[in-house]
């Protein structure tokens, strides 16, 4: 359990005529064990590298630790990191930061917060323990995974949340250009059973001596929602654009897509199985970098995967999973190398113990 504590203040100012703070310590700890098809040497990080990222190894996802302080007037929230999971995925800026932020409110429903923050975007979060499944989608590797700026929420009704975020820009916590981008999160909560929301990002991440722009709009759409208490499910759906990146004309904007559906049915209190598709297409190469494919034909990542998983949570607050994975890319890409042979398929197996407090 955290350590809380309750403070009432009494002060002439009669907005503050009755103040209650708390203070919260909170951690968490994920270990894990993983095995790929694709060689990429001992101990180095996998082709998409997030969680349990390095094969053949038994290793440490991610420690961290996090306070949160929240009052009627003012909050905060930091929490500090280390593992493969960071090293792998996260900001080498600021690597052991994975969020530190203060909130101020400008009323009951509007409050502004400034610092860094993990991104408002995806289908999936970054930790295992907020996800259905252990790894995340290849999408998801791509999206931004933090900011640095300002956030402005603002909530009408119980049901609806709306944010609008200001920050350097696409995966920066120190501004690279002199732009800035921003950001809409709209959430609207489906009674107690799950939610529906709207996210998006505009940003442009092109150098200053640099005069072409690459504006990059990116919404992402998702549905959470648990039919019953054994049955939940999750789709995602992703569409991203940027200006002048068409490989064969650069005066066009390029188009990349995405796709993730995972379906959770829960036999007992403490034993569930997953499964989830996602595909992902980006045939320009903004997002993933452009490759000459085995027609020589210049390309971005175009691919399908599946996954299925088992978990047995001890605890509410525990669990542990085994899980299995396939990624398909396009037959013309042949990114991964396997038996001495390079092939367009990755085969991968992980398991993962996590608890939180």
């Amino acid at each position: 359990m955290g350590q809380t504590a309750d403070t009432n203040h009494v002060t002439s100012d009669p907005t503050y005529s009755k103040v209650t703070s708390t203070f919260k310590i909170s951690g968490y700890v994920d270990v894990y064990a993983a095995a790929y098809s694709d060689s990429v040497g001992h101990g180095n990080f996998q082709k998409f590298s997030s969680t349990s990222p390095r094969s053949n190894s038994f290793g440490l996802n991610i420690a961290q630790i996090t306070e949160q302080y929240t009052s009627e007037k003012i909050r905060s929230t930091a929490t500090l990191q280390y593992g493969d999971l960071p090293s792998a995925a996260w900001s080498p800026i600021y690597n052991y930061v994975q969020e530190a932020n203060v909130g101020v409110a400008l009323s009951k429903k509007i409050w502004i917060d400034g610092g860094f923050f993990k991104t408002h975007i995806g289908t999936e979060a970054m930790l295992p323990k907020d996800n259905i499944t252990s790894s995340v989608s290849v999408i998801t590797f791509y999206e931004p995974w933090w900011q640095a700026g300002f956030r402005l929420t603002y909530t009408p009704i119980e049901k609806l949340q709306m944010a609008l975020y200001l920050v350097n820009g696409y995966n920066e916590f120190v501004a690279t250009n002199n732009r800035k981008s921003l950001g809409l999160a709209l959430s609207y909560a489906l009674g107690d059973k799950g939610s529906i929301s709207y996210n998006n990002f505009i940003s442009d991440n092109t150098p200053d001596n640099v005069k072409t722009t690459h504006s990059r709009f990116l919404n992402n759409f998702v549905f959470n929602y648990a039919f019953s208490k054994k049955v939940q499910l999750l789709f995602g759906f992703d569409l991203i654009s940027q200006q002048h990146s068409d490989l064969k004309d650069s005066t066009k904007p390029a188009y990349a897509n995405s796709l993730i559906l995972t379906f959770k049915y829960q036999f007992t209190k403490h034993f569930g199985m997953y499964y989830r598709i996602e595909a992902f297409n980006d045939p320009q190469g903004f997002l993933t970098g452009v490759i000459v494919n085995t027609e020589n034909q210049a390309t971005g990542y175009m691919l399908t995967g599946i996954t299925l998983g088992m978990e047995y949570k001890p605890t509410e607050n525990s669990y542990i999973r085994l899980e299995g994975r396939a990624i398909q890319m396009n037959d013309t890409q042949d990114i991964f190398y396997t038996n001495g042979q390079y092939t367009s398929g990755r085969g991968e197996v992980m398991l993962n113990m996590g608890v939180w407090f």
